[in-house]
């Protein structure tokens, strides 16, 4: 069947996958436009450098009070004397010679332990996270949760502030994790609404989405006026996931390819045709560079968070061919609901996350963007203090406060950050029905109560990833319910 010319042209178009993406990018001029006058506004705001965020969500409930330990037997705070009475009789306690030290200036140069899984193990193919706290390169934020404003348990038993709803439920406290919304229910995340804002001024000739997900398609990545790019993780190649469509090097797609090609010459001073010929050159050079300069050189694991970190790493080894300055990415892993056999899922879990954290990392390094690229940890809630079963099936429920790590040559690393619990510490006193328990009388389970909210942890993370003071507010709508908004993790 013969072709018009038109329709010729139609479907040598619409065959561009990169195209469609490139059309997100500049209305024919305007965006740029507006861009450069706002950035004139917000330049003494926002940092010129190259800047990425990668959230690493471990979905289903991270249990943290299996994460970071007291590793010491002082009687001042929490140690591992409590912990241990706590959870060793139903064996869900880490034996304290496999926990693996780290000091915490903020609380006196006292030790803490990492969870073993942190550290080396069988068939790694790197020594884990945990050399980066000696190194200043790993922060933990500890007792953060989902909150509306500052709690204290007073408060929480009496209902005298409001809280969070549906507290303890997985669905209700992720979207409040990915949102910053603990107060209502909303359409879009804090990681897309900074999309909104960051796009126009830092990647006005973007060929992709300043944000992209190579962990399906979660609520932290909708915007209200940007979308995300959905990847395929590795062993996939990015030349596969940004490439051009139709065109098998069969006779008719090549010489549907030569027509386009041709084309691009045609009506230049026609400003709508320059401007679509534009994104088709621009598109056509993206595919033929994705295809070399792509690949990483660090040896990621090649498991579910090894993959996902190892492409999100080619994404960002390209951005100059995307043209894209900033760049915010989400990885997940699931597993982490741990009511049952808690002590070796978690132990396989922490291993991937550890593992694939640090090859991400070092990949960073050799690509000279250690300081330019962070990564960051949330999970939907931790779990109980008092462990649920016994034996091989011990496992642990629904809690509320939680730990987060932050992974970078920017983070200001090797120390606890938070605002401060009953104890004097970010760290929370571990006593069921004590005074950081949300749960009270005889069956206090122990839900630490967060003294830290999400909204300061990722406002502290978008300040440095350059969102202009002025848009705060947008992507962070309760965050001046909160006295602090930088926790002072970061580097300027």
């Amino acid at each position: 069947m013969k072709q018009n010319r038109r329709e010729f042209l139609v479907k040598s178009a619409g065959a561009l996958t990169m195209t469609a993406l490139a059309s997100q990018a500049r209305h024919f001029g305007l965006i740029s436009a507006l861009a450069q006058t706002r950035k004139s506004r917000t330049e003494a705001f926002v940092p010129s450098d190259y800047r990425a965020l990668v959230c690493i969500f471990l979905s289903g409930g991270n249990d943290g009070n299996n994460t970071i330990v007291p590793n010491h037997n002082d009687a001042n705070v929490s140690n591992y004397a409590a912990y241990s009475a706590a959870r060793a009789t139903q064996g869900l306690a880490l034996q304290q010679s496999a926990l693996l030290p780290v000091a915490v200036p903020r609380i006196g140069g006292l030790t803490y332990g990492l969870h073993p899984g942190f550290g080396t193990v069988a068939g790694g193919v790197n020594p884990g996270l945990h050399p980066l706290w000696a190194t200043g390169k790993l922060a933990a934020v500890t007792n953060i949760g989902t909150l509306v404003t500052p709690t204290t348990r007073a408060q929480y038993q009496a209902r005298s502030v409001p809280l969070p709803f549906n507290l303890f439920s997985h669905n209700d406290q992720v979207n409040q994790h990915q949102t910053c919304r603990a107060d209502a229910v909303t359409l879009t995340g804090w990681g897309g609404r900074i999309s909104d804002k960051i796009t126009v001024i830092d990647n006005p000739n973007r060929l992709v989405p300043t944000i992209s997900s190579v962990g399906g398609g979660p609520l932290f990545t909708i915007g209200e006026t940007t979308q995300p790019l959905a990847l395929s993780p590795a062993p996939t190649p990015l030349s596969n996931v940004l490439s051009l469509t139709g065109y098998n090097n069969t006779p008719v797609t090549n010489a549907r390819f030569d027509a386009l090609n041709a084309g691009m010459n045609l009506d230049g001073q026609q400003e709508l045709i320059a401007a679509s010929n534009n994104y088709h050159r621009q598109a056509l050079d993206i595919s033929r560079s994705l295809n070399n300069n792509s690949e990483v050189t660090v040896t990621f694991p090649n498991n579910d968070l090894g993959n996902q970190l190892k492409q999100v790493a080619r994404m960002i080894k390209t951005r100059a061919v995307l043209g894209v300055t900033r760049q915010i990415f989400f990885c997940t892993l699931g597993g982490f609901d741990t009511h049952t056999a808690q002590i070796n899922n978690q132990l396989a879990l922490f291993a991937q996350v550890s593992q694939g954290m640090r090859a991400f990392y070092d990949e960073m390094t050799a690509q000279g963007l250690g300081d330019k690229v962070t990564q960051f940890t949330m999970s939907d809630f931790s779990r109980t203090f008092n462990p649920g079963g016994s034996g091989v099936n011990v496992g642990s429920d629904h809690a509320w406060a939680n730990h987060s790590f932050i992974v970078g040559d920017s983070v200001i690393g090797g120390d606890f950050y938070g605002v401060n619990t009953s104890n004097g510490t970010p760290f929370p006193t571990l006593v069921q029905n004590g005074p950081d328990d949300a749960d009270s009388g005889t069956n206090a389970r122990g839900r630490w109560i967060p003294t830290t909210a999400v909204d300061q942890y990722a406002a502290t993370l978008a300040k440095w990833f350059g969102l202009p003071p002025a848009d705060t507010a947008y992507v962070f709508p309760n965050l001046g319910n909160f006295a602090t908004t930088d926790l002072g993790f970061m580097l300027p």
